[in-house]
């Protein structure tokens, strides 16, 4: 039974938390978090941990999906989520020139790092 209510006040929590993201429009957008679009770009781990590593045809679709608004992209590399996950923010930041994307953000400013 204490399982169950602990499980209850959990969903209780992401639905008052979800709620409560709607209302502001953050990095990107109303709808979503930045370690929400983090977990779409599992596909990229290797390649955002070695520069060495290819980039799959999957991650690079993802990258373009998300790099259409690039500060959501650089909060995506620089989330908690990302960082949980063993991403290089130095590393990721490459990912879209590695995928040869032209309408990448070249020179954008992604906290510290640049993008190529």
């Amino acid at each position: 039974m204490e399982g169950v209510v602990k499980f209850a006040c959990l969903v209780g929590f992401v639905v008052v938390v979800s709620i409560a993201g709607v209302d502001s429009a953050g990095e990107c957008g109303k709808s979503t978090t930045p370690d929400n679009e983090a977990f779409k770009l599992a596909p990229c781990s290797s390649a955002a941990q070695d520069e060495n590593a290819s980039v799959s045809q999957s991650c690079c679709a993802q990258v373009k999906k998300i790099g259409q608004n690039p500060s959501c992209l650089c909060a995506v590399l620089l989330s908690n989520t990302a960082k949980m996950a063993g991403v290089n923010p130095q590393i990721a930041v490459t990912i879209p020139k590695r995928c040869n994307l032209a309408n990448r953000p070249v020179g954008y400013k992604c906290g510290p790092y640049t993008l190529p």
